[in-house]
């Protein structure tokens, strides 16, 4: 039987053997990455990761989960012939080719931070500047809201809603709608579900993350 496993490093086997066929130096301009003879170095939730051929690598030269390593191949094989322009926030349910992950992105992204940070705005707060958050330019009606920076292109704006006396904590991670220029849907899930897992693993060290 064919592990999960077994499928994730083959197809990460494929995509690095993409990579190794694109004219690095085009992803410059496009992305907003840096290139250092055959590598690319990609800046992922603010930290440089380098990606060739021959792999992918964090900050400390290991290499990072398979899902990590696989969205950054499939952003560099999806980076789009001219760059879209920035446009309107949308939910992860408005992209294409969501609809089978829909429930997933809402009850194991969104839903986790609702409920793991009620009551404690100021350690979201705390958590979300951690992780390189910052306030959008634009004013919204909520208690509070983030932007990430999490790859270049692809930004990602947190919305917070305290428990009151009617309704419960209330979180939703939204991205502009180019992201799926850039990265398909199932990417796009994992990268909302590291953020989720990120912002609360600053409070509580033994979290894992959990892609099922």
């Amino acid at each position: 039987m064919i592990t999960k496993s077994a499928v994730f490093d083959e197809t990460l086997k494929n995509y690095l053997g993409q990579v190794g066929q694109i004219e690095l130096k085009s992803l410059e301009s496009k992305l907003g990455v840096e290139i250092e003879k055959d590598e690319v170095i990609v800046p992922f939730f603010g930290k440089p990761y380098r990606v060739s051929a021959e792999g992918v690598f964090d900050p400390s030269g290991k290499q990072p989960p398979l899902e990590i390593s696989v969205v950054l191949c499939k952003y560099l094989l999806l980076c789009p012939k001219t760059n879209p322009i920035a446009d309107q926030w949308v939910s992860y349910r408005d992209f294409k080719d969501s609809g089978p992950l829909t429930s997933y992105f809402f009850n194991s992204v969104e839903q986790p931070v609702a409920k793991h940070f009620s009551g404690r705005l100021d350690e979201l707060k705390e958590s979300c500047k951690m992780l390189g958050g910052f306030q959008p330019y634009i004013k919204l009606s909520y208690e509070l809201s983030m932007q990430f920076n999490l790859l270049p292109k692809i930004p990602v704006l947190l919305l917070f809603n305290n428990e009151d006396d009617e309704f419960p904590s209330h979180c939703s991670i939204l991205f502009e709608r180019r992201a799926e220029k850039y990265l398909d849907a199932e990417c796009l899930a994992i990268l909302g579900m590291l953020l989720s897992v990120y912002l609360r693993k600053r409070i509580d060290k033994e979290l894992h993350i959990k892609y099922e």
